[in-house]
């Protein structure tokens, strides 16, 4: 026994006499010490914690060089090598706070964020949906918000001087073409997709990620929702049609269907607002929408499917003539389908492969007529002659990408991928004497791109990124680089910077051209400020936009074909959001306020002129509030843009140039509109089915607003430009089955 014992204190005293002590203190960035960290070395049971100074002290017999590691909830990994020789050794750490979406900072610049995820966003699903002037359009509600023009007779967002076309819109990451109904001459058309489709909506308004390209100004990105709440069955009545749905979820919840259909006549409607036009054939829309949602696991597969066809036709007065009148008839089919598919793969990385198919036909009708509704076949005059013809408009599209991204750490991650953009646009043209013309249009763009969002600490991030395109149209290749920075001040408000250079093919209705093009382009800088505290939102924003190498071209009677990339021009402003969800009781709104200084030189403009879809000062006031014991919630709004100029650009024989004979400034534009929602089923108890009653009335005061104004061919009258009815008024039932979305209706933002 005494030999046994003797052993076991010579062991322990050559044991103790070989270990080492090692000691230090753990802090954070901000100096102050951290509490509760695990200190060890790795592949070992050698450790410690922090005490509540932030100091460790531990004792090992490992020798040589050792991986030494702190963790500790809420902070990155630490990790450093050390040698262990005889010596005691004094280690101190300071660990960085692990970046996170409640605490970080987070890129903003030149963006907007609807939706119910991000709770921090400046607009909520519900608040696209109930703007007052929108209507229940996606695209209608964001122009309430700073960038965006109010713009009427064209369609597309008009954005920080750049035209309908200069901004793309996409559905799960894919490019959705012919995104609005074909449009009337002078009328811009809503949007075709249902809002309640998506649950989030990014506007951004410059400087917007590498993953994206083709659009000069901006880009809106729509994400479709995932797996339903339950299964449910909507219906929809006003005296503009009807609507009527089903959403079947499983019953292990993993997947789901859903079918529904919509029907819009506006016989009744014309009746009441009384539109400009004189409609011979009434606008009517067939509407077909499916989709199927599979959970994967840990990721989801989507399946979107929309079908339409409308009709319409309607006359005007000529304006080249007494008497005379112009016909214009429409018929429309859209097709488009939408499968994506993202997933986490484990190890930090997820999967995102999206595509796209889509087809658009138009024929369409133009009839020159005399005051008792004749046809007038040919009078000898082209200006008169070429008001007579039949097109045919054929489009097919296809878009597909993937999208890897890697987590490394925290918030930090890299994405990287491509995609690929098919377009085939065939016109066929017949004159008014027979005679037929065809122009097929064919591009296949394919783009590479890699980004990556760097959390230099949790309230300094980086975002760099490059894109690159090949266009086979143009025999071409294009680099842009993009890159964001934002840094995070202690009482929660940021400030961001972003630079982008952003390329686009020319527009495919000014092709084919005679001559070698290559692409538009833009390059942004942005400067902003925001802060998000107390349910009140700041934004600041500064911008300057240039643009090179946009198409100049030539052509008569509105008809023009590119010639050459010698086009140029600018944009500079700056833009306040303000938003405010507290200090006034049971009320929400938002101001929004545009301050742009615009020229370009493209087109058929005889010089650098501020373009006529852009006004300097634009504004917006939205007030949304719901009083419970009536059951209704109110939403008002107030829209002000000031004059925007017009031209009669004409080729002047003699010169061989383009002038400009008259020009001038519009009207200011005002809109006051308000809608009200009553909720009959709010308050009762477990109801079996939701309902609501809207009635809205845009332009309330019957302002009488001028969006331009038409030029006879010789100069001699001009007429405006108006919005196809001094006001719109809509009154619609809605209910649903199987899911109460009465706190939906209210908004649990007020």
């Amino acid at each position: 026994m005494r030999i046994a014992l003797i052993l076991i204190i010579i062991l322990s005293f050559q044991y103790s006499w070989g270990q080492v002590t090692i000691s230090g203190r753990i802090t954070n960035e901000d100096k102050k010490p951290v509490k509760g960290a695990s200190i060890s070395l790795k592949d070992t049971y050698d450790g410690a914690t922090s005490d509540s100074l932030g100091y460790y002290k531990f004792t090992t017999s490992e020798k040589g060089k050792q991986v030494f590691i702190v963790s500790c909830l809420g902070y990155e990994n630490y990790t450093d090598t050390i040698l262990i020789q005889e010596q005691s050794i004094e280690k101190n750490a300071t660990i960085h706070r692990e970046a996170t979406r409640m605490e970080a900072v987070v890129i903003t610049v030149g963006t907007f964020e609807a939706g119910d995820k991000n709770k921090s966003a400046e607009l909520s699903t519900m608040d696209v949906v109930t703007t007052a002037n929108a209507n229940a359009d996606i695209t209608s509600a964001i122009k309430t918000l700073p960038g965006s023009q109010q713009v009427g007779e064209k369609d597309g967002l008009f954005v920080r001087g750049g035209t309908g076309k200069e901004t793309k819109i996409f559905i799960d990451g894919t490019l959705v073409n012919n995104f609005y109904y074909t449009s009337e001459p002078g009328q811009a058309t809503r949007g075709r997709f249902n809002p309640f489709l998506f649950t989030g909506t990014i506007f951004s308004s410059g400087g917007y990620s590498a993953l994206y390209g083709q659009a000069m100004s901006s880009v809106l990105l729509l994400e479709s929702i995932d797996l339903p709440e339950g299964t449910s069955a909507d219906l929809g009545i006003s005296y503009l049609g009807f609507n009527g749905g089903i959403q079947k979820l499983a019953k292990n919840k993993k997947s789901s269907w859903g079918l529904s259909y919509g029907y819009t006549n506006l016989q009744l409607a014309n009746k009441v607002i009384k539109p400009k036009s004189d409609y011979f054939k009434t606008p009517n829309i067939h509407e077909l929408n499916g989709n199927f949602r599979i959970k994967t696991g840990r990721g989801m597969i989507k399946y979107y499917l929309y079908l339409s066809s409308s009709k319409l036709g309607f006359r005007n007065p000529d304006i080249d003539s007494a008497g005379l009148k112009n016909a214009f008839s429409l018929t429309n089919f859209n097709m488009y389908h939408n499968l994506s598919w993202k997933q986490k793969l484990g190890k930090g990385w997820k999967m995102q492969l999206g595509g796209s198919y889509s087809t658009n036909r138009d024929k369409i009708g133009g009839q020159l007529l005399d005051e008792h509704n004749q046809d007038i076949v040919a009078t000898g005059n082209p200006l008169y002659d070429y008001k007579t013809f039949h097109l045919n408009n054929k489009g097919y599209y296809a878009n597909g990408r993937w999208v890897l991204e890697k987590n490394l750490g925290g918030l930090s991650a890299l994405r990287f991928g491509n995609e690929y953009n098919y377009t085939n646009d065939l016109m066929e043209y017949t004159a008014y004497d027979g005679q037929k013309s065809d122009i097929r249009i064919k591009e296949n763009l394919l783009a590479s791109y890699a980004e990556s969002d760097i959390y230099l600490m949790p309230k300094l991030a980086l975002r760099a990124g490059v894109r690159a395109e090949h266009s086979q149209l143009l025999s071409l290749w294009n680099a842009a680089p993009r890159l964001s920075l934002a840094y995070q001040f202690k009482d929660r408000g940021q400030v961001s910077m972003a630079y982008g250079k952003f390329y686009q093919t020319p527009d495919m209705q000014y092709l084919p051209s005679p001559d070698k093009l290559h692409f538009e382009n833009a390059t942004h800088y942005i400067l902003q400020y925001q802060k998000i505290a107390n349910k009140r939102i700041l934004r600041a924003e500064a911008f300057y936009k240039k643009y090179e190498d946009l198409i100049k071209s030539t052509g008569n009677y509105g008809q023009l074909t590119a010639i050459n990339n010698k086009g140029f021009g600018d944009a500079k402003g700056i833009e306040i959001f303000w938003r405010d969800k507290k200090s006034i009781n049971n009320i929400d709104y938002w101001v929004s306020y545009s301050y742009l200084d615009t020229k370009r030189n493209f087109l058929n403009y005889p010089d650098a002129i501020q373009p006529p879809f852009s006004a300097r000062h634009t504004a917006s006031v939205v007030l949304r509030t719901f009083i419970l014991p009536a059951k209704l919630q109110i939403n008002a709004s107030y829209t002000f843009a000031s004059g925007r100029p017009y031209y009669d650009i004409y080729y002047n024989e003699s010169d061989q140039l383009y002038k400009i004979r008259r020009q001038g400034l519009t009207k200011n534009y005002n809109d006051f509109s308000i809608s009200f929602n009553y909720l009959p089923s709010l308050g009762k108890k477990n109801p079996k089915s939701f309902s609501v009653l809207v009635l809205s009335v845009t332009n309330v005061p019957g302002f009488k607003n001028i969006y331009s104004y038409d030029f006879s061919a010789d100069g001699k009258r001009m007429i405006p430009v108006l919005p196809s009815s001094k006001r719109f008024l809509y009154l619609g039932y809605f209910i649903s089955f199987g899911i109460d979305r009465t706190q939906e209706a209210i908004d649990s933002h007020l």
